[in-house]
């Protein structure tokens, strides 16, 4: 009898601080396999955002529907205003079978307070 043999693919999917974000960042800037997501509104996104990042408006109608149709085996960085709307993001993506996303934690506030740069 054979036994199957029980998949170690782990997702990682998780909370990092702005310090590790920028590392993640930095790590990956030649990376097309890496992906940074802003999650606010477009006129948040207007005002200042990271460098690189792509919008998808957690508040719009399609937004499920937009986050649905990225690769799931692409590397993402999610962030937003406080860390609340990325926080559910993540969520939603690890249900949906994404397997490595994070989520910057008190998100650009707190990007913003550490000093580092957009």
């Amino acid at each position: 009898m054979f036994k199957r043999k029980r998949s170690t693919i782990k997702s990682k999917v998780k909370d990092i601080s702005p310090s590790e974000a920028q590392d993640l960042i930095q790590n990956n800037k030649d990376n097309p396999s890496f992906l940074l997501l802003d999650v606010r509104t477009p006129e948040e996104f207007q005002q200042s955002h990271l460098n690189g990042a792509k919008l998808i408006d957690f508040y719009a109608n399609n937004f499920t529907k937009e986050i649905m149709e990225l690769d799931k085996s692409k590397k993402y960085l999610i962030y937003c205003r406080t860390g609340v709307r990325s926080s559910k993001t993540m969520k939603l993506m690890e249900k949906a079978g994404f397997k490595e996303v994070y989520n910057l934690s008190g998100g650009i506030t707190r990007w913003n307070k550490s000093g580092l740069p957009h």
